[in-house]
């Protein structure tokens, strides 16, 4: 397994999928995911997403009727120091840039045009179609994960 390599003061977008890993410990990527969550609690990184996080998060607890793991993201997401970046009608122009030049699908093209707004510096993700998006700092865990 690969190391998770992010820059000191780094601003860090994490694509839904990594506040699941961590929730939910992922056995393939909890672990590669615990230096971020240290810089993070130390101060050294911050960490931003969407308010469209929230409910992409929700949504299989709800269904399965998981109190306790809505409670976990709802705190996490909404009670931390994780940035929730509001979805403006600037995000959204920009995220229909997106749309119409690459693959991605509305979700993905939103948290793009996001973490563009906020001059992420890593794009923390498992989707690998984030990569056709020019001047996002994408970061692949797969792709770390065989390193």
């Amino acid at each position: 397994m690969g190391q998770l390599i992010i820059p000191p003061s780094a601003i860090v977008y994490a694509d839904t999928s990594i506040f699941i890993y961590t929730v939910e410990e992922n056995l393939d990527y909890y672990s590669l995911l615990q230096p971020l969550w240290s810089l993070f609690q130390a101060g050294e990184v911050e960490i931003i997403s969407s308010e469209l996080t929230l409910m992409e998060t929700l949504v299989a607890p709800l269904r399965d009727a998981k109190a306790d793991l809505v409670n976990t993201y709802e705190q996490l997401l909404l009670s931390s120091s994780i940035q929730s970046i509001s979805i403006s009608q600037r995000i959204l122009r920009q995220a229909a840039q997106l749309r119409a030049i690459t693959s991605l699908k509305t979700p993905d093209a939103i948290h793009a045009a996001t973490a563009l707004s906020q001059n992420c510096s890593v794009f923390l993700t498992n989707d690998r179609g984030f990569r056709d998006v020019l001047d996002l700092p994408v970061v692949i865990l797969k792709d770390v994960f065989v390193s």
